[in-house]
């Protein structure tokens, strides 16, 4: 007999996953999500993500002034604020982790308790891991917001630190509900068992 305690969870991990598989491929593989969004007077719009910005290469770390933009500041282009960006490789790992108590939890879900366990200690690290991520994204984004501002350009958040946010709340209440569903009977009825 299936968890059906469980299930809620299993739901929640599945969209925790495809949320932070939405952000893992943020600009400059998809520009339509991205961490900040900055233009200038002239109309062109560049967005920053995990892997880039626009017009950028796909790689771990990168520096906050493109030439597109046509300034260069010293402050952006600090150690602490590369190595930041390089920190956002997690987004990827924590997406994997969401996937991994999905998978887990399938296996809870229909057949054994065990894989609602794991779904609750892999949705917990996910959790932890995607709560950090968030405070770093919305740290780093927010003093490169406020460095943009005081060039002049236009800058506002994007909308992949809501979809972390909402990853973030999606394995918080996954978590929750698979601990509840570990409890969850398991037993097959003695009338299910006789056919």
């Amino acid at each position: 007999m299936a968890a059906s305690a469980a299930v809620p969870g299993l739901f929640l991990c599945f969209a925790a996953t495809v949320l932070l598989i939405f952000v893992c491929v943020s600009s400059p593989t998809w520009e339509r999500i991205s961490f900040l969004d900055v233009s200038s007077g002239g109309g062109e719009e560049t967005h920053f993500g995990v892997f880039g910005f626009t017009g950028s290469s796909v790689g771990i770390g990168y520096r906050f002034a493109p030439s597109r933009l046509g300034f260069n500041d010293s402050r952006l282009n600090s150690t602490l604020l590369h190595n930041l960006t390089k920190v956002l490789v997690l987004h990827p790992i924590a997406a994997g982790l969401a996937g991994l108590s999905f998978l887990f939890g399938l296996c809870g879900a229909s057949y054994h308790r065990f894989g609602t366990i794991m779904m609750t200690l892999l949705s917990g690290l996910a959790f932890l891991l995607t709560l950090v991520v968030w405070v770093i994204d919305m740290v780093l984004f927010g003093i490169a917001r406020h460095r943009f501002r005081d060039e002049g350009f236009f800058a506002q958040y994007g909308n992949a630190n809501w979809l972390t946010l909402g990853a973030l709340v999606a394995l918080m209440l996954g978590f929750c509900t698979s601990v509840c569903g570990s409890f969850g009977s398991y037993r097959r009825s003695r009338r299910d068992a006789t056919y």
